[in-house]
């Protein structure tokens, strides 16, 4: 596979009033993000809601998203669950509709476990799909897994299955573990989880980010990726930091999903899976009026 660079887009799940998946919506707005320059996509990660989302879901809406012509080598959906056998069963779906890697969390369930214990379990995940054509993204969210895969275990993993474990999306939040895999798990392709330290990642060699808000800032963040070394480049940096700002304060997922509502018209944007509870349209105010007051315009 060709290693991706520039901006991927962990992309929402739309649902009906019903809860389920809104399939229409969901590859519309796939198409949206890769029509508009994203490098791939990546389903089911926490800005999917993909623990509120059941396997067969999972495998139904992606086969919909190749169905409809996208192209599976753009496609990057995330497989990490508790178990070896649940989280092969969705690698292996994923390689056997053409996809071009898998987003694999940690075990999560169990805190306090040893390097040696998740090296274990990523091994026997690699054992258990037996595939060559398998790729892997760590997925590395402290914040919401509290299990991390650290700096030492990824450089690890890599070393022991350099064609299998091939990059990482650090979440951390914390640029010193950014720029300790930057600069000591040379072999991975590292993309910050957030736009915010996108050009200093950039400088130490990250290949781009994987961005919640890439589903409703694409292009601003794409245009500051383009913009790298030139001295446009940092004002354009702030300007998706600001931008970014309210939506982690209102929370990511019901903030941006009421934006598309209120971009699109289609209220079935606004529904969220429980435990999440849909921005209430006060609160999208508040978002409307933080968003208009940048100083250019970002609707």
């Amino acid at each position: 596979m060709s290693r991706f660079t520039g901006l991927i887009a962990p992309n929402l799940t739309p649902f009906n009033t019903d809860l389920t998946i809104a399939t229409d919506l969901y590859i519309e707005h796939a198409k949206w993000l890769l029509d508009g320059g994203c490098s791939a996509i990546a389903p089911f990660g926490t800005t999917g809601e993909a623990l509120s989302v059941g396997m067969d879901e999972r495998k139904t809406a992606i086969e919909a998203l190749v169905d409809a012509d996208i192209d599976p080598g753009r496609i990057i959906p995330g497989a990490g669950l508790t178990s070896v056998a649940d989280t092969a069963e969705l690698c292996r779906h994923a390689i056997e509709l053409g996809c071009a890697a898998v987003m694999t969390l940690p075990p999560f369930y169990y805190k306090g476990v040893s390097d040696d214990g998740l090296f274990s379990y990523f091994s026997a995940l690699i054992d258990a799909v037996g595939s060559e054509k398998l790729k892997i993204y760590l997925y590395h969210i402290p914040p919401v897994a509290v299990v991390p895969v650290g700096v030492e275990l990824a450089a690890r993993l890599n070393a022991a299955y350099p064609e299998t474990v091939i990059g990482i999306k650090d979440s951390s939040g914390d640029w010193e573990n950014t720029r300790r895999l930057l600069t000591e798990a040379s072999g991975l392709d590292v993309f910050p989880g957030s736009e915010n330290p996108l050009l200093d990642a950039l400088k130490l060699g990250a290949p781009g980010c994987i961005s919640a808000t890439a589903n409703i800032n694409f292009d601003g963040i794409i245009a500051t990726y383009k913009a790298a070394g030139t001295p446009e480049a940092e004002r354009l940096q702030e300007r998706i930091r600001v931008f970014r700002a309210p939506f982690q304060e209102l929370g990511p997922i019901p903030a941006q999903k009421w934006l598309l509502a209120h971009r699109s018209g289609d209220a079935r944007w606004r529904v969220v899976r429980p435990p999440l509870e849909p921005l209430n349209d006060a609160q999208g105010k508040v978002l409307l009026e933080k968003l208009d007051a940048l100083s250019e315009p970002a609707l």
